[in-house]
């Protein structure tokens, strides 16, 4: 069975239903991408979340609904003197913003046991991390973490890096600046967003973002720009250009890069060439964007994507 598996933190979702109205959910960006290749791979695929989690209350909840989803628990950790996070997701004009209370989160040990973090990663076709992944580390468990997903990729594990940003988390501007790159170098794929790139780096074009992550090692880049162009390069089939999918409505932005990800390495991890696993990633983010919440189960049913 081959077998892709996303790592970093899950945490309680409280997203914006009205205007004084929220309802609770479980997500993050990486889990994010998980619960949606589970949707996209073939089932002789098995999908994995690597994180930790508490032993209270709302982490059994949190796991049980993570089983529910057909996602593998078996690389989860659980810490007794530990919970999850919470953050509450605020909507305007269907741009979002985010509140975080991550204070006891589990996932924030995700690098002090590299013999756990080796054996989760151990025989694994497909590891997914983000930025977020790395930002909610400690500095020096970064480089334990990437050391590991980099000993993974020396056993034939293809590694896919979303440079996805919350600033808030980071020591500062030079700290996410090394962050990226660390994480860009430990990956096969590297999944930026060019406004993002344009203001952490000061990059003038998504060509210039493409080129800093080719020349840090990547074999694909994508380099996103919301609802305009995806710039797509390829070390076997060089540059293209993919028009966006054109959205009358914008709801909710929420998981639009996490399920583009999924939509992505779910493509590529199946044998599509890069640009047909592209544009199918785009059309999946096309719709997740015209509800709200990060998980669109809708999406799936009443035969649509499958």
């Amino acid at each position: 069975m081959s077998s892709f598996i996303a790592l970093g933190e899950i945490m309680v979702e409280l997203a914006q239903t009205g205007e004084a109205s929220y309802r609770r959910g479980f997500a993050g960006d990486t889990f994010n991408t998980a619960w949606y290749a589970r949707r996209l791979l073939p089932e002789d695929w098995s999908v994995s979340y690597g994180t930790c989690v508490g032993e209270d209350a709302v982490s059994d909840e949190m796991l049980a609904f993570i089983a529910a989803q057909r996602v593998d628990t078996t690389t989860i950790r659980r810490l007794q003197d530990r919970t999850v996070g919470l953050y509450m997701i605020s909507l305007k004009d269907g741009e979002r913003s985010f509140s975080y209370w991550r204070g006891q989160s589990a996932a924030k040990t995700l690098a002090d046991d590299l013999g756990w973090l080796d054996g989760i990663l151990k025989g694994r076709e497909m590891i997914h991390f983000s930025a977020i992944t790395l930002a909610i580390l400690p500095p020096e468990k970064r480089e334990y973490f990437c050391g590991a997903l980099t000993r993974a990729r020396q056993k034939g594990a293809i590694v896919a890096f979303d440079t996805n940003l919350r600033p808030r988390l980071w020591e500062g501007p030079e700290a996410m600046r090394k962050g990226l790159m660390l994480g860009a170098r430990t990956a096969d794929i590297v999944l930026p967003s060019f406004d993002e790139e344009e203001a952490l780096f000061g990059d003038t074009s998504p060509q210039q973002t493409l080129a800093r992550y080719r020349e840090a090692g990547a074999e694909l880049v994508a380099v996103k720009q919301g609802g305009g162009d995806l710039v797509l390069w390829q070390r076997d089939s060089g540059d293209a250009v993919i028009p966006p999918v054109r959205v009358d409505t914008v709801v909710d932005t929420t998981a639009a890069g996490d399920s583009f990800a999924a939509g992505l390495l779910a493509g590529l991890a199946t044998g599509k060439p890069a640009g047909d696993a592209a544009q199918d990633a785009m059309a999946l983010a096309a719709k997740v964007i015209q509800s709200t919440g990060a998980l669109v189960p809708a999406i799936f049913e009443n035969g649509g994507e499958q």
